[in-house]
């Protein structure tokens, strides 16, 4: 199969197979029938990332197969949005007329957003000379017209900006605008427009809930600034610096006064709730933590985390690994049950499928 293709005729099919083998993963767990929400079929994902290779006075992008590990030859893309789509071949054709701009490029990540920025990392396996930022920077003037672009040169121990090596997303979710500023190489949702869904789904359910949010693996806010409106306050905590930083420029971004965010693990604050200490400079006192929100990583959650989170009168679970997620809910439905499961499809044309999942403690 040629990699990096799409095919609209079969995207419906795809995606109802996957929902079927989901409904028999999750049906043990009281899911019935699970909400799902589509991607489009072409032009989806707003990162990118290719090897390049260089054929005497040719160059042109290239993915490697999983399985054989044999090189493909990548002209268009149609998986990536418009942005970076169109602007590929563009790009190439311009470094073909800029020997210090091809020379060693060994590689071409993009990043993209709905609203049409772009970052682009040139990536060298030789040092980068001074005179790079100059001739990355006409570069840039050169597409300055008709493209809001900002280029980055990356090799080992070098990062050079021409100006910023951040785009700003802006997401349409309910009745608000929200801005988000992510960075070049650091995790943010692949599809923008299955995100705003997944941020919708999250809302429409914290109308129904009340007191304060305490979410683990923030990551830059995505979910925190969203449903900041619905919450008293909002303590979202997360391990890396840089989505720290990030997600503390999101909540300034958007004026949003009710969002606290801390550099903690999520082990490190089931270890601080379960003994009753304060999470850093925060009185847990003056908190109804009753909702917590969870998006962790395909590991899924660990038993400590688990405890923590069965404590809560309301679960917010976000999975990018349902296999992960079937295994939390083994303990969780001992003291929850689903309100609604969901699923979203970030990743059309493969396995990979989005999960969320409400459940509320059961009373008895």
């Amino acid at each position: 199969m040629q990699l990096g293709q799409v095919f609209p005729e079969q995207y419906q099919a795809l995606l109802s197979e996957k929902a079927d083998s989901m409904q028999q993963l999750f049906a043990p767990f009281g899911v019935e029938q699970a909400e799902v929400f589509p991607s489009a079929p072409a032009h989806y994902r707003l990162r990118a990332e290719f090897r390049i290779w260089h054929e005497g006075d040719d160059m042109f992008h290239i993915m490697f197969d999983p399985e054989t590990k044999t090189k493909q030859r990548i002209d268009y893309f149609p998986i990536a949005c418009n942005t970076i789509a169109d602007f590929m071949p563009v790009l190439l054709q311009a470094l073909k007329q800029r020997p210090l701009l091809r020379n060693r490029l060994y590689q071409i990540d993009y990043l993209a957003t709905l609203s049409g920025e772009l970052v682009v990392s040139l990536i060298y396996k030789k040092p980068i000379p001074p005179e790079w930022a100059a001739e990355a920077a006409s570069l840039k003037a050169e597409f300055a017209a008709l493209y809001k672009v900002d280029f980055i040169g990356r090799a080992r121990k070098q990062k050079i900006l021409v100006d910023r090596d951040f785009v700003i997303e802006r997401l349409q979710v309910q009745q608000q605008q929200l801005h988000y500023q992510q960075i070049e190489n650091s995790f943010t949702q692949p599809n923008g427009e299955v995100n705003q869904k997944m941020l919708g789904w999250a809302c429409d359910i914290a109308k129904n809930l009340r007191g304060d949010l305490l979410e683990l693996y923030c990551g830059n806010g995505n979910f925190s600034l969203a449903l900041a409106p619905y919450f008293d306050q909002v303590v979202a905590t997360e391990i890396a610096r840089s989505s720290i930083r990030c997600a503390e420029y999101n909540i300034a971004l958007n004026q949003i006064n009710n969002v606290r965010v801390l550099q903690m693990s999520a082990e490190d604050v089931s270890a601080a709730l379960s003994q009753g200490q304060q999470l850093k400079n925060i009185d847990l006192a003056g908190l109804q933590l009753n909702t917590i929100l969870v998006d962790p990583p395909r590991a899924g959650l660990d038993p400590a985390t688990e405890q923590l989170v069965s404590r809560f009168d309301d679960i917010l679970y976000i999975s990018c690994n349902p296999e992960t997620l079937a295994h939390n809910l083994q303990t969780l439905c001992k003291t929850h049950q689903v309100q609604k499961f969901a699923l979203f499809d970030q990743f059309p044309y493969t396995h990979h499928i989005e999960c969320g999942v409400w459940l509320r403690k059961i009373i008895l």
